[in-house]
């Protein structure tokens, strides 16, 4: 077989940017035992919540404290419910050499589709609460078209853009947008929009029956149930002041 021509040679690989959705996990506290008993109240002994997320932990909050921290132990935990931590921002000198330990890398400040998980305080309610989310973004300019069903575990992210949905988002699949979700099928899974801040997105679905729904990081699971004039119907979800509300279409 004869050499490819100079200048003609089929590269085995390429390196582009990538973005991805990451989950920030804010600790407020290095007492483990404090940050198990709420993650179990407000996810429970064996949760869905998350499928295998890349997270990153955040230390900021506990930097100046002087109490050890088991990344060892943390790790366990966060890996039961179903969290990927691969790196840490912020903390201490400490933190970081005990991190690196444990195969965390340290990072700069990350953009990320955030759940802030207290470490301190009483166990949140079951109900709408804010999630940690970058400053405010314009509004999305391009759209994407999806016109294939999304089954549990898959993932599309339309940066920059809307997002359009021709078939049902099944349970355990993720929808993310910076501008507006629109679903003309069954939403069932979870729909992230203005992710990156646009407080102006909204999520529109003709038959809301989603696991999750946020927008600019304002979200609401299925702990609480839709309400009855929505459920099931054509919906559209918008963001006010810091609450989300469901309206009939």
């Amino acid at each position: 077989m004869s050499a490819a021509p100079a200048g003609h040679a089929r590269a085995s690989f390429e390196l582009k940017s990538a973005s991805l959705p990451l989950i920030s996990v804010v600790l407020k506290t290095p007492n483990l035992a404090v940050l198990s008993q709420e993650l179990q109240a407000r996810f429970g002994e064996t949760p869905d919540f998350f499928d295998d997320d890349p997270a990153v932990i955040v230390l900021t909050q506990i930097a100046q404290d002087p109490t050890p921290l088991s990344f060892s132990v943390l790790l366990t935990l966060l890996k039961h419910y179903r969290l990927r931590p691969f790196g840490i921002h912020g903390g201490s000198p400490a933190h970081k050499e005990q991190a690196a330990a444990v195969g965390l890398m340290d990072l700069p400040e990350i953009s990320s589709s955030a759940v802030a998980v207290p470490g301190e305080g009483p166990a949140p309610a079951p109900a709408p609460a804010p999630v940690a989310a970058p400053a405010a973004a314009p509004a999305a300019s391009n759209t994407m078209v999806i016109d294939r069903p999304l089954r549990s575990g898959q993932q599309i992210y339309a940066r920059g853009a809307d997002l359009i949905v021709l078939q049902a988002v099944n349970f355990g699949a993720e929808i993310i947008a910076d501008g507006n979700i629109h679903v003309y099928a069954p939403l069932r899974g979870r729909a992230i929009a203005g992710a990156r801040g646009n407080t102006e997105a909204r999520i529109f679905s003709t038959c809301m029956e989603a696991q999750l729904i946020s927008i600019a990081g304002i979200y609401r699971t299925s702990e609480v149930a839709l309400p009855a004039e929505v459920l099931g119907k054509p919906a559209q979800v918008r963001l006010v002041g810091e609450s989300l509300v469901l309206d009939p279409i």
